[in-house]
């Protein structure tokens, strides 16, 4: 595999080794008061109202965010939908995109963004608009894997919930996401737009899609740091990175969720399959024209590579086969939803031709000429795919 994705599945390989061969002691990481399982629906986060549902069930959002899918800016019927893919380092490609798609003129305003893994981090940035390319490009072209994680020894890593520290994501998520930027949000959500990201509840093993926009408009003291919070658990990795606890109420009592990468569930999502938008427009009586815009962060043909007969390189290379064909599922998903609503389908993914090698996660030279690439393909404003692979 040339790309990030085999070095981190290595690592993801590496930690699941950690966890067979840890001890059974507690540590302090193993307290936690998790959410029961008769309460997981009921869970919610005190202030701030519906920020959020499940990603695999179109029931569970709120009435009036599907009132809005059919009544928003009703003066123009017009909708340009962007989803964000996962794929590490391999974001710099998304970023490059966007960047590019700004020059060529035709880079439409986004009625919604959503956003995964490292789509996440690329994705308010989206929302927000060609203003903040400057940051964007910044933020996938100038920093290396000092500022995402630190390695934690292999003792160090036995019987803790990571092989890696977070920190450095942490630091870099809040030197973006500031009180400015968590404003221009709320401005924009007034407006009827939506910025959604993906993580995903480990203990219920259930996508969950968290309304940034609700977040940055509710008015509540701790906003800023729930929206890093969200960005940094949508990244988080499982075992490579420590997952982020989130507190939520259920009846009266506090808990604390296990928040983990989306890409654990989807590697791109756009909505549940069971909320069909088509079934929407009818029920205002509406018409909208809706196109999609896919960037997959990654390829989408098979990578060959001699594997060594070791555990974790062995584990390494099955985790990163699966995330390559779990987000090809993912365009095919969207592109069945794309065509039963009457969405207009247009996906890229990073082109089979592009054979630089990676040799350590977010290496600086090689995520500089996948933006490059990216920049090049968004100038053109072509190449769109317009159904899937």
């Amino acid at each position: 595999m040339k790309t990030s994705h085999l070095r981190l599945a290595r690592l993801a390989g590496l930690a699941a080794l950690l966890l067979l061969a840890s001890c059974a002691g507690k540590t302090a990481e193993d307290l936690r008061d998790p959410v029961p399982e008769a309460l997981v629906q009921a869970a919610a986060l005190p202030g701030y109202g519906h920020i959020r549902y499940w990603g695999d069930d179109g029931t569970s959002i709120s009435p009036v965010s599907i009132a809005l899918l059919g009544d928003q800016q009703t003066k123009n019927p017009k909708r340009s939908l962007l989803v964000v893919s996962g794929g590490g380092s391999n974001g710099a490609f998304g970023a490059g995109v966007l960047c590019g798609w700004t020059v060529s003129g035709s880079r439409p305003e986004f009625n919604i963004v959503t956003g995964i893994s490292t789509g996440s981090l690329v994705a308010p940035f989206a929302f927000l608009g060609p203003a903040y390319d400057e940051q964007l490009k910044e933020a996938y072209t100038e920093i290396s894997g000092n500022d995402i994680y630190r390695k934690k020894g292999v003792l160090a890593a036995l019987g803790t919930d990571s092989v890696a520290d977070n920190s450095p994501l942490r630091n870099l998520v809040a030197r973006y996401v500031t009180d400015a930027m968590v404003m221009a949000i709320a401005r924009e959500y007034a407006r009827g737009r939506r910025l959604l990201i993906g993580t995903t509840n480990l203990d219920a093993e259930r996508p969950v899609v968290w309304d940034i926009g609700a977040i940055a408009a509710s008015g509540q003291p701790g906003r800023k740091q729930l929206i890093q919070d969200v960005l940094v658990a949508s990244a988080s990795i499982p075992g490579v990175f420590p997952p982020v606890r989130i507190k939520v109420m259920a009846e009266g009592k506090t808990y604390d969720e296990l928040q983990v990468d989306g890409g654990t569930s989807n590697q791109a999502f756009l909505f549940p399959s069971n909320l069909a938008l088509r079934a929407i427009d009818k029920s205002h009586q509406s018409q909208r024209e809706r196109t999609l815009y896919i960037i997959r962060n990654g390829k989408v043909t098979p990578e060959y590579s001699q594997v060594k007969p070791r555990a974790v390189a062995i584990a390494g290379k099955a985790i990163a086969s699966l995330i390559r064909t779990q987000g090809i599922g993912d365009l095919y998903r969207m592109y069945a939803n794309a065509q039963r609503d009457g969405i207009a389908f247009n996906a890229l993914w990073v082109p089979a031709s592009f054979q630089a090698t990676e040799p350590e996660p977010f290496d600086p030279a090689y995520m500089n000429q996948l933006f490059d690439l990216g920049y090049r393909i968004g100038k053109t404003a072509s190449g769109w795919a317009h159904q899937p692979p």
